[in-house]
């Protein structure tokens, strides 16, 4: 038995559905399937009751889902100690980020951080949310700044800014006429929307919105990155709505109009493990609290 197989059979236990849990592992469904009957198999019970509709845990699978848990914990513990120990010895800070962070955040940190330590290696790696959250659980990165709270018992996360949305069109969008569009107007409109696998949080607050007032979007292209959704725009595929530090990205021929009604914001957050022991994690913090006012004590 791997802790692959674990990791595995948690995410299905969670999900009740095997899409769902094969999308979030990126995985294809039919090796998760196989990886779930082969632990089973190891493990000589019925872990899960599966039929066409649903999916559902037997008796000892849920008593097999507790300790699984807690084995990956302890897993997930035992890592992260360890690559904690080997970076703070390398004088090492690996830093993972959402793109708003490369344009609002590290120009305000890096160049002091770099001053005060010039022999620390800073490394940063562009990752979405859910790659973020496994990384700083596992020790592969030290500090995380994406669109989640993960405050627990492990991880403080603090709260950096608030960002609010913005509505592109093409310049020659026929809704590009109004100084302040009419909300009921986007209804059935031609729209480009972030992908729910790389920006989640931003993918279902668009659709949050548009549930909220009683509209529809017709998504014509789903963009896996923040580039590819603005030149979508740009090319008269269709609207969007995209966090307000894109606008110096913008091309000529795309418009931004506010609305009748409020577009909701996107907070960011800071997040790191509580044991770290690198000094880089505590001076990047420090430095972070002192330009953004962050209150370094407060969970």
């Amino acid at each position: 038995m791997e802790l692959r197989h674990l990791r595995y059979f948690v995410m299905v236990a969670e999900e009740l559905n095997f899409s769902k849990a094969a999308l979030r592992l990126y995985t294809a469904q039919p090796s998760l399937s196989q990886q779930i009957k082969d632990l089973e198999d190891e493990v000589g019970v019925k872990l899960l009751h599966r039929t066409k509709r649903k999916v559902e845990l037997t008796e000892e699978g849920t008593v097999f889902l507790n300790q699984a848990r807690l084995t990956l914990a302890q897993a997930d513990k035992a890592i992260a100690m360890a690559r904690q120990v080997s970076k703070f010895k390398k004088q090492q800070l690996t830093i993972g980020f959402v793109p708003v962070v490369e344009m609002k955040v590290f120009p305000s940190v890096l160049p002091s951080l770099r001053i005060q330590n010039p022999n620390l290696k800073i490394e940063l790696r562009s990752m979405n949310n859910t790659e973020q959250m496994e990384a700083l659980k596992k020790g592969e990165i030290d500090i995380a700044f994406m669109r989640d709270n993960l405050n627990n018992d492990e991880i403080q996360s603090q709260f950096v800014l608030r960002e609010p949305l913005m509505l592109l069109l093409p310049r020659d969008h026929p809704l590009a006429q109004y100084e302040r569009i009419p909300v009921k107007l986007l209804n059935n409109i031609d729209f480009i929307i972030p992908s729910s696998e790389q920006s989640s949080i931003l993918h279902h607050t668009i659709l949050n919105f548009a549930e909220l007032h009683k509209i529809k979007f017709n998504i014509v292209q789903t963009a896996h990155n923040i580039l590819f959704n603005i030149n979508s725009i740009g090319m008269g595929l269709g609207c969007g709505i995209l966090p307000s530090y894109i606008e110096p990205l913008t091309l000529n021929n795309i418009v931004t109009r506010p609305l009748d009604v409020d577009l909701p914001f996107l907070d960011l957050f800071v997040s790191y493990r509580k044991d770290a022991e690198s000094s880089g994690v505590k001076e990047f913090i420090d430095l972070l609290s002192k330009v953004f006012y962050l209150d370094i004590n407060r969970t």
